[in-house]
């Protein structure tokens, strides 16, 4: 397990730290879910994901069950910009993202991309050595994310699960092994 806290300040491209190596003014810092935060993750997740949001419910237990590997990204003013969530067990090495998003008008700098690279070197630290993850095949722009840090479509047909989450519910299955 990582034994280190998480807590980093992301500049306005998204990366770590300011130019200078300093954190700027207002930059979303980058760090484990708390308690605290399930209000907002709740209005996070049903803005982004709507119809298939996590019932209020199930989005509580899935923090306590995997909270070392829920990531958000918090703006400081009390609201989240975007969260991922991954899910391990005690007695497999593989793992399952079973949440990413990022607030629409954060999109396209490099957050997401920071949220799994991130989740991904915990895993990775934690001894998994397989993540899966699905994807809506229409979601062109997260599946070339997932592409550009190694996933891969699961065979056959290209990962292409019809009714996955249900009738018309069509999803991708995308795999990385990290060993």
């Amino acid at each position: 397990m990582t034994a280190e806290p998480l807590e980093r300040t992301l500049d306005r491209h998204g990366h770590l730290g300011g130019p200078d190596g300093f954190p700027e003014p207002g930059a979303p810092v980058l760090r484990v879910a708390r308690e605290s935060d399930l209000p907002e993750l709740r209005r996070l997740d049903e803005e982004v994901f709507q119809e298939v949001a996590y019932p209020a419910f199930l989005l509580r237990q899935l923090f306590d069950v995997y909270a070392e590997h829920f990531l958000v990204l918090d703006d400081g003013a009390g609201g989240l910009r975007g969260y991922v969530l991954a899910a391990t067990t005690a007695f497999s090495r593989d793992s399952w993202i079973l949440g990413l998003c990022v607030t629409e008008g954060h999109r396209r700098h490099g957050l997401g991309r920071e949220l799994m690279t991130e989740i991904l070197a915990r895993l990775r630290e934690d001894g998994i050595d397989q993540v899966r993850l699905t994807v809506e095949p229409a979601n062109r722009a997260a599946i070339l994310l997932y592409r550009s840090l190694g996933f891969h479509p699961e065979e056959p047909d290209g990962g292409l699960r019809r009714d996955y989450f249900g009738p018309g519910e069509h999803r991708q299955i995308m795999h990385l092994e990290l060993r």
